[in-house]
């Protein structure tokens, strides 16, 4: 075989397996879906203090952060596949438990069996990783923002398992559904096993200290943006099903549809994210990114109708999209192949240990300060990435000036 075209194989090698990616990032990530469409208004019916109504998701968003240390360690000692078979098992588990807690009517149970949908969903995030590592350098931005992209079929695929099955295990509410979406991850394992993934990485011979690596400007800037765009998505997105149905008087189904309008929206952009990074660069995008997030807040301020909710969360969606694809990818130039890893698992614990603290907070927030000032709670955070990325863009035009020829 000649060399053009064994480059030409190894391309659709390349994009067969971001596809496949790609799936299995849609099947975990419906699962997931389906859970903010129907967790908040469980823990509100399971709960005694009413303030406590999104602790489910506070928890769940606490094991995203609390798996991305023990995943790290299973991806850099066994490779990709174990680890993603590990968070699928979870999902299913997590799926199980919730169903109990329904039939139960059990609000610690349902909490507990967050913790292991939030584990499967912390580990399945290292979907995007993979995809950079499987991808060529001038194609890692576009198979980054692909695999992400694959939200776009769990956006239709998890709220509507929700409303066709809400109802299957009555009289208990959504019991039928968690039945339902323990199928999903065990699918994704049999997708999984067509992909071809990257064996573990090199031990490092002498390990960069961890607090090198996190005190790189760029590692800082991806991590407090991805932090940002995190946090302030789920701050809102959260208390939304809440807002809807027990403030506004809009039917279920209603608020279901609008965080399906939110997913789409988080997900769908990455079909032309990767390309537009390439185009305009990681700063400009975030940037964006950031300005969608807090239009999203004018709109969400300016009335209660369903269009408001609407399109105040499809626009907070593709905030987040831009800001966490950006983010992403300016994370995989903070570090060396063999620090990615530790790098990335460092990342994944500060960012969904701040998603973990807003999900708690949306609820207290919701309760203490209402609508209004859960959304007027996002714009502090959006100015500090925004002043942090400034900060990085003069650092990197400093030290390109400085390596300039005379």
């Amino acid at each position: 075989m000649d060399t053009a075209a064994a480059t030409a194989a190894q391309e659709r090698a390349m994009r067969r397996n971001v596809w496949l990616l790609f799936c299995c990032q849609a099947l975990i990530h419906a699962t997931m879906s389906g859970q903010v469409t129907m967790a908040a208004l469980i823990g509100h019916t399971l709960s005694g203090d009413k303030a406590l109504a999104t602790l489910p998701v506070a928890v769940q968003m606490t094991a995203v952060m609390a798996a991305s240390i023990p995943a790290g360690i299973v991806f850099s000692r066994l490779g990709r596949r174990a680890g993603f078979t590990l968070g699928a098992l979870s999902s299913t588990a997590g799926a199980l438990l919730s169903a109990l807690a329904i039939w139960r009517a059990d609000f610690l149970l349902y909490c507990v069996a967050s913790a292991f949908v939030g584990g499967g969903f912390g580990i399945g995030q290292h979907y995007r990783f993979a995809a950079a590592e499987v991808a060529t350098p001038e194609y890692r931005a576009r198979a980054i923002s692909l695999v992400m992209a694959g939200g776009v079929i769990s956006a239709f695929l998890g709220p509507e398992l929700v409303k066709h099955t809400r109802d299957l295990g009555a009289p208990y509410l959504f019991l039928g559904t968690y039945l339902a979406l323990a199928a999903l991850p065990l699918v994704c394992l049999g997708v999984l096993a067509a992909a071809v993934l990257p064996p573990p990485p090199a031990r490092e011979k002498a390990a960069t200290p961890i607090g090198t690596i996190l005190s790189r400007p760029a590692f800082v800037t991806a991590a407090v943006v991805g932090l940002v765009a995190f946090g302030t998505m789920n701050l809102v997105m959260t208390s939304t099903p809440v807002e809807m149905t027990l403030f506004c008087g809009f039917a279920f189904s209603d608020s279901a549809t609008v965080i399906q309008a939110h997913a789409v929206a988080m997900y769908a952009p990455g079909f032309v994210t990767g390309s537009l990074i390439g185009r305009f660069g990681a700063a400009r995008i975030i940037a964006a990114g950031a300005a969608m997030t807090a239009l999203c807040v004018a709109v969400g301020l300016g009335g209660a109708s369903f269009w408001h909710f609407a399109v105040a969360l499809a626009l907070l969606g593709a905030g987040w999209n831009f800001m966490f694809v950006g983010a992403t990818t300016l994370l995989a130039t903070a570090y060396r192949p063999e620090e990615r890893m530790r790098a990335q698992a460092a990342n994944d614990f500060i960012v969904f240990g701040t998603t973990a603290c807003t999900a708690f907070l949306s609820g207290v927030l919701h309760a203490k300060a209402g609508w209004a000032g859960l959304n007027l709670a996002l714009l502090p955070p959006l100015a500090v990435a925004l002043a942090l990325l400034a900060w990085f863009r003069r650092r990197q035009r400093a030290a390109a000036a400085a390596v300039a020829p005379a």
